[in-house]
């Protein structure tokens, strides 16, 4: 029994260290450890809505990038569609003005070829009145010898 009366003494004298230890505990849960919970919580609840954020903000950013690609690409096959119109009309132009000069020298041929023509034909006929001149001068000098020869006899 002695042992249960120094157990009960020990345990009698303990009382004291057992209630400081609870009033410790107790302030140290209600001074740091909610404190620090409630900070750690909002640390927490702040890098998520953070990185929500961040996310949020990249895939708006990359909204965005697909837009202007999606107008970059607009702009460019606008710009082609501008640059071919533009080509057609100068080979249409191009064809025109191929067109009028081809007329232009194919009348200037027609023209010389005319001209060409109406010098052949003035010419044949100056080759004819030669042709005649020159007979009639061939026969006047065989036939003028004869007539010569034939009024003497």
């Amino acid at each position: 029994m002695d042992t249960l009366k120094q157990l009960g003494e020990l345990l009698l004298s303990s009382i004291p260290a057992i209630i400081g230890l609870l009033i410790v505990w107790s302030a140290y849960r209600l001074l740091v450890y909610t404190p620090l919970q409630k900070v750690l919580a909002e640390r927490q609840a702040r890098t998520d809505g953070a990185i929500q954020q961040a996310q949020a903000e990249i895939a708006i950013a990359e909204a965005r990038t697909a837009e202007y690609e999606q107008r970059v690409r607009e702009a460019r096959t606008q710009i082609y569609l501008s640059q071919e119109a533009h080509n057609r009309r100068m080979m249409q132009e191009r064809e025109a003005a191929l067109g009028e000069a081809r007329k232009h020298a194919d009348a200037k041929v027609r023209e010389a070829r005319a001209a060409m023509e109406k010098d052949v034909l003035a010419a044949k006929a100056g080759l004819e009145l030669q042709a005649e001149n020159l007979a009639d001068q061939i026969i006047e000098s065989v036939l003028r010898p004869a007539a010569v020869v034939g009024g003497r006899s």
